[in-house]
């Protein structure tokens, strides 16, 4: 709520983008917070960091932005900068089913976290080359109570609006957690959330 000066209130929170290599993460990044396209986007070492803002109003939402790197030999480094995260991004390319399969994966992963976790299908203007049909993406979305939207960083479809939406829904469960003290982690809304085993990979 803005103060009786009208000052926005500022919330800082962790974001995380997971993925496998090449899909997109960096330039996802880059197209958000500095509103830039590169082709030829370096292969990320580690991860790198970013900040950028979003307003909502009487509420300003800072993202501390981790973007993780891809390659497998850095999978194991992953959970060093997701854990504590508010939320993560967890970015396929719709022109390869192996790394949809991959982002399943890392829902999976994080669905024992409070993180909440939002599915993008990056390189949508490639829509000719498409192994990943919207609808699916879409179906096990919904399955998992996770946000999906189909992004393109280099045309920019999509990309302030999931770091918007995400921002929307971020500073409503602080509040609900600030009101619950520290047991606030009690009322996350997942459903299902706490068997992730059921009927997770679905059957298409």
């Amino acid at each position: 709520m803005a103060g009786a000066a009208g000052t926005p209130k500022v919330f800082h929170f962790k974001l995380v983008l997971l993925g496998d290599a090449s899909v997109g993460k960096s330039c996802l990044v880059v197209r958000f917070a500095k509103g830039e396209f590169y082709e030829y986007q370096e292969p990320t070492i580690g991860a790198a960091f970013m900040t950028q803002t979003v307003s909502l109003g009487d509420v300003v939402v800072k993202f501390e932005i981790w973007d993780t790197a891809g390659q497998e030999r850095y999978k194991s480094l992953a959970p060093m900068y997701y854990r504590g995260a508010a939320a993560a991004v967890i970015v396929y390319d719709i022109t390869s089913k192996e790394s949809f399969d991959a982002a399943k994966s890392w829902v999976v992963e994080l669905q024992s976290t409070d993180t909440l976790i939002a599915l993008a299908g990056n390189k949508s203007d490639l829509d000719g080359d498409r192994q990943v049909e919207r609808e699916t993406a879409q179906a096990y979305a919904d399955d998992m109570g996770i946000l999906f939207m189909e992004t393109s960083a280099k045309s920019g479809q999509n990309v302030q609006e999931i770091f918007h939406e995400i921002a929307v829904r971020l500073p409503k469960q602080s509040k609900e957690d600030a009101e619950v003290g520290k047991g606030g982690f009690a009322v996350r809304g997942q459903a299902g959330g706490s068997s992730p085993a059921g009927g997770c990979c679905g059957g298409s």
